[in-house]
């Protein structure tokens, strides 16, 4: 009853009054990121959600497009402006994400949605990772984030599979609030984010 009827309504109670709170902070985030990104503050990917359906994610746009000679784009580093440094180290390039929660396509709370192009490289326990809604945050975030290995990632996405609850959801909510006052996990072994996943060994 959780999953299917209480959840659902929390998030999008949750989505919405956070809006309305975090709407100043939105306004000006916005502003400068179309400031620093040409008038592009947004930026949309495809990903799949839960039973690997696929849909939109909204994220601030915290890097340019910048390309080189060769017309292929410069490394993330590069690519990072200074104001969408503040805001990735900060978390604040997850707050349109509430949008997608009051779309019903994510919950605060479960498995962050990755591309689809992993798909095929997941295991059939890994695939797990689906049987949920994505979230804007989850077990594995609290636990390591983007320092993780993509194994230890997966495995803690398939543990909150199997012990989904209220209780394990505000657990998780207070960790990440920890987390992000604290700046830890955001990127690996100094790199902006999370490496590419290339499939099990």
């Amino acid at each position: 009853m959780y999953k299917t009827t209480i959840k659902p309504f929390l998030d999008f109670l949750a989505a919405l009054i956070g809006l309305i709170l975090l709407s100043p902070i939105f306004i000006i985030v916005t502003l400068l990121l179309a400031i620093a990104n040409n008038g592009k503050p947004f930026f949309f990917q495809t990903r799949p959600g839960e039973n690997e359906r696929l849909f939109s994610i909204i994220k601030f746009k915290t890097m340019t497009d910048n390309k080189d000679k060769n017309g292929n784009l410069l490394p993330d580093a590069e690519r990072l402006t200074a104001v969408g440094s503040f805001v990735r180290k900060t978390s604040l390039d997850e707050i349109p994400q509430l949008l997608n929660v009051l779309k019903g396509d994510m919950s605060l709370v479960g498995p962050r949605p990755l591309l689809p192009e992993y798909l095929p490289l997941y295991t059939l326990e890994q695939k797990r990772r689906h049987e949920v809604k994505p979230g804007i945050t989850g077990w594995a975030q609290v636990n390591g984030r983007n320092a993780l290995s993509w194994s230890d990632k997966f495995k803690r996405d398939v543990e909150y599979v199997e012990q989904q609850s209220f209780v394990l959801d505000c657990k998780i909510l207070f960790l990440t609030l920890k987390k992000v006052l604290v700046s830890e996990g955001i990127s690996q072994n100094g790199q902006v984010g999370m490496s590419k996943f290339e499939g099990n060994e």
